[in-house]
């Protein structure tokens, strides 16, 4: 698995914690260079059967410079013939030529961050398109890719029940493969933040939040969106297989400014700072960190608590062959106490979150932290 990020946007949005800015055309040239060379430094020839460009807005570069990306990747691993190529988007920022550009590339899998097809909705949130906009895109998309997949934000300011209906109902419309759903957080260096801060936010009720959510999960099933993980809906076999593999504990690699890697055993990320990666990356010093080296307890845990955010959820076969001894010999006190609350449930091998439990998956991933 290989995760390139690309940190450039025309502009940041309201709600946006994500190591994002908008970039000029010098500052995008020295990024990719960097990038490339960190790629050429890193690469060891491994398989690879996903890669995932995300930001920021990667179509924000020219399609000259993701070629180049590309190119380099497939010239330091071992890029399957079937591998899952992903590309983040935003509505605003391609058009037939640059989608058809994307397809040449080898690009098999689109992601547009759409968020709300509601122009006021659009409008508080501060992104550069409107809903015609985002339905054209998306329309234009699936004449060049088999896999469509759209964002959708809820608990919106302003956002009531019927606008989150409508934006729905236009999902099915359109008939994408994908759906990835995600409450609105509140996150420090916002502007959102400040102004809920200042009390102008005007956010929907707890409430009005959950039905919400109840909304969107009872509703995407009827549209033929099987949901496979707590924020995600697909239609059959377009399920995410990157963002299996992180559900899963595969190991990866991440490219970048602020991109993470895995080996299977430490965790490292890279510095976030744009100007600074560059500058070290040229200086030919090294831009990772290691932030956590997992321990066989620290693996247990992640196993239970990635694993459980899909809606099969984990394998007790599959954890004694990885670790060599029984689930409920380590975790059985957690499971049972998850199985009377009526979070979880354990059927024959499989342990996985209840319709409540998926609800209130934090509370369980937490009880999974020994």
């Amino acid at each position: 698995m290989i995760y390139i990020h690309i940190p450039f946007c025309v502009k940041k949005c309201n709600y946006c914690a994500f190591n994002s800015k908008a970039g000029g055309a010098a500052e995008k040239n020295f990024y990719v260079e960097a990038l490339i060379k960190e790629i050429n430094l890193r690469g060891d020839n491994s398989a690879v059967q996903t890669i995932y460009f995300g930001g920021g807005t990667p179509t924000t570069l020219n399609l000259n410079q993701l070629e180049k990306i590309i190119c380099v990747v497939r010239e330091n691993f071992s890029v399957e013939s079937s591998a899952e190529i992903t590309i983040e988007a935003n509505p605003g920022t391609v058009d037939e030529n640059y989608l058809r550009g994307l397809k040449f590339l080898g690009f098999n899998r689109l992601s547009l961050g759409v968020q709300s097809f509601d122009d006021a909705l659009l409008k508080i949130l501060g992104r550069i398109h409107d809903s015609r906009t985002a339905i054209e895109t998306v329309a234009l998309a699936k004449k060049f890719f088999d896999n469509v997949s759209v964002d959708l934000i809820y608990g919106l300011p302003n956002q009531t029940l019927d606008k989150l209906r409508r934006d729905l109902n236009r999902i099915k419309n359109l008939d994408v493969q994908h759906v990835s759903i995600y409450g609105l957080e509140i996150e420090e260096g916002t502007k959102f933040f400040e102004l809920a801060r200042a009390g102008k936010l005007p956010l929907p009720a707890e409430n009005i939040c959950a039905d919400m959510y109840d909304l969107i999960t009872e509703t995407l099933p009827t549209f033929g969106y099987r949901r496979y993980e707590i924020s995600n809906f697909a239609k059959k076999n377009f399920e995410s297989r990157h963002n299996l593999g992180y559900w899963t504990g595969k190991k990866y690699f991440g490219f970048g400014a602020g991109a993470h890697s895995f080996d299977g055993k430490v965790r490292t990320s890279n510095i976030r700072d744009v100007a600074t990666y560059i500058k070290k990356i040229r200086a030919g010093e090294n831009v990772s960190v290691i932030e956590e080296k997992v321990t066989r307890q620290a693996a247990m845990e992640e196993f239970c608590f990635l694993g459980l955010r899909k809606v099969d959820g984990i394998s007790a076969q599959d954890f004694y062959k990885k670790f060599g001894v029984k689930i409920f010999d380590v975790f059985g006190e957690v499971i049972n106490k998850n199985r009377r609350l009526g979070l979880l449930e354990v059927d024959d091998d499989k342990i996985f979150l209840t319709e409540r439990g998926l609800a209130l998956g934090n509370v369980v991933f937490a009880d999974f932290l020994l």
